[in-house]
């Protein structure tokens, strides 16, 4: 497995690196400062998940573009109080698994395994936290704001949310540019966003919105 640290602290890069070298599934292949230069990294090549030192403070929105651009590679939080509100912070943000300030050696490699084998380990705490998250994201969504977006600002929507550019939702929809701005300056507008980023994590909050502008959310099953 390798993977990337981002820390702007030379020596928990030392101390990382020679943590896991003696661990044959392990290979820490690049240390860099700040997202910056992990989007960087990432353009050279794509590592089985990245290592971020959340303890000197990470942005949340920029995060959250690289998780969106980079969707395949997953951002783990190092550093974490694992408490519950920090915990659900990071997964707004786009990580997914975080390893706690408390975490040892062998701790963090298990974490770092558990998601690339896309489990989560936490505390009965931390999980019920968690779902009630995701009630309180689904409940706060905003009905009218949603039904006020037509069919088609509701899949550019969607496809904000991918991540995409202007040039890329036009070409995806076969639409011009300047029509596609038109839409995407009507989806800020009704939503009251400021920023396109505030879109992106929009729908990646609460999925259901992008594309679904007239439908109700499928119901979740929990049996056939």
């Amino acid at each position: 497995m390798k993977f990337l640290l981002v820390t702007p602290v030379r020596l928990l890069g030392d101390g990382l690196s020679a943590c896991v070298r003696g661990r044959t599934n392990l290979e820490l292949i690049a240390v860099v400062r700040d997202l910056a230069a992990l989007r960087e990294a990432l353009l050279a090549g794509v590592p089985d998940l990245v290592l971020i030192d959340a303890t000197q403070g990470v942005d949340a929105l920029d995060v959250r573009e690289i998780a969106m651009q980079w969707p395949d590679v997953p951002l783990v939080a190092l550093g974490l109080l694992e408490q519950r509100q920090q915990v659900i912070r990071c997964g707004r943000a786009g990580f997914v698994g975080y390893v706690s300030r408390d975490a040892g050696a062998d701790a963090l490699c298990g974490a770092l395994e558990d998601v690339v084998a896309g489990r989560l380990t936490c505390s009965a705490e931390i999980s019920g936290g968690l779902l009630r998250a995701l009630f309180q994201a689904r409940r706060d969504a905003v009905p009218d704001a949603q039904d006020a977006l037509t069919r088609r600002e509701g899949e550019v929507l969607a496809l904000i949310g991918r991540g995409m550019s202007n040039k890329e939702i036009a070409r995806e929809l076969v639409l011009s540019v300047a029509t596609v701005k038109h839409h995407v300056h009507h989806v800020l507008d009704k939503l009251k966003f400021q920023r396109r980023a505030q879109a992106m994590r929009h729908v990646r909050d609460a999925p259901w919105l992008g594309g679904q502008s007239h439908n109700a959310p499928e119901p979740v099953r929990f049996s056939d």
